[in-house]
């Protein structure tokens, strides 16, 4: 397995990390055990959660307790600030909360210290010198090793790090938003943004929510039990008639060199060298080895340029 800098950070992580929004929601412990395994065994050293995960906390919980004495072994991000409790009262990125969802985020992945805690969604009430100075505390403290956001606008990213630089405290080191060869609208402004401040992409979504698995075909019912198959965002967001054009030029280009969309998907994303690890979920430790074999397609400058043709960046 190949490893990368985070950003401009010296924290090396996986370029295929594996992540874990689906524990404690849609697969039990026992079955969290056997994904975390796996990844394990094929070389990801990288794992990503957050505390709403699993119903708000389930996903950290079964992700300690399958890790175990492995723990020191990988690379462990999560993610606060979103909205943990149903009177609203705990998120945010104050000082005040931040205190309080990192020690309990430490409690349920039975560890002393996160890897990589970033900042879920922005605070719109709460400053963002606050959030960093709470942050570089925790930095200063060893219970959080490096800081990271997510879900960021571009203007907010380089606003959190002339902050930081101004003020002497931690920089963010990443940023974790959804960037896929079918979905490239961070190519306009963020992407631009964290290249120029040599910030890491930690693209989720890496599957356009599954349309890149390969098992969905335009005007067919949709897979049963499948995430587009439920009406709402996900199907609004993809399902378009843009996506499917997109989808069937992508299938032919594949095809004529005798691969699969999902070797595209992992495989372009792990040929952007801004991207840090390509995070994908996985219910089964068969999804696990597919996506680590999925990302070693080394693709050419004419594949590249063919590939912009048929999905250009910034879509």
């Amino acid at each position: 397995m190949l490893e990368r800098n985070l950003g401009p950070s010296g924290l090396r992580v996986s370029v295929v990390g594996l992540g874990c929004n689906n524990f404690g929601a849609r697969i039990d412990a026992d079955a969290t055990r056997k994904v975390v395994h796996k990844a394990l065994d094929v070389g990801i050293t990288f794992f990503d959660t957050a505390d709403m995960y699993g119903n708000r906390g389930g996903s950290e919980r079964d992700l300690g307790a399958a890790l175990g004495g492995r723990r020191k072994d990988i690379v462990l991000a999560t993610k606060f600030s979103y909205q943990m409790d149903d009177a609203g009262r705990m998120k945010g990125g104050s000082r005040r909360y931040i205190m309080q969802a990192v020690e309990a985020s430490l409690k349920r992945l039975d560890t002393d210290w996160i890897d990589l805690y970033q900042f879920h969604f922005p605070d719109p009430l709460t400053p963002m010198e606050e959030s960093l100075r709470a942050l570089d505390d925790l930095v200063r403290q060893g219970k959080v090793r490096y800081i990271g956001l997510s879900n960021h606008k571009s203007w907010q990213v380089v606003d959190a790090l002339w902050i930081s630089r101004s003020q002497n405290l931690a920089s963010f080191v990443s940023c974790q938003d959804e960037y896929s060869v079918l979905v490239r609208r961070a190519d306009n402004e963020l992407i631009p943004a964290m290249r120029a401040n040599s910030l890491g992409l930690l693209p989720y979504y890496p599957l356009a929510s599954g349309l890149l698995t390969g098992k969905y075909r335009h005007g067919a019912p949709m897979p049963e039990g499948s995430r587009l198959s439920q009406t709402g965002t996900f199907a609004n967001r993809h399902l378009t008639e843009s996506n499917w054009k997109k989808l069937g030029q992508l299938e032919e280009f594949v095809s004529e060199r005798g691969k699969t969309l999902l070797d595209l998907a992992f495989s372009w994303l792990a040929n952007k060298p801004f991207v840090s690890s390509v995070i994908a979920g996985a219910t089964r430790p068969e999804q696990v080895e597919a996506n680590v074999k999925a990302a070693s397609w080394h693709l050419s400058a004419e594949e590249i340029a063919e590939i912009d043709r048929i999905s250009p960046p910034g879509s």
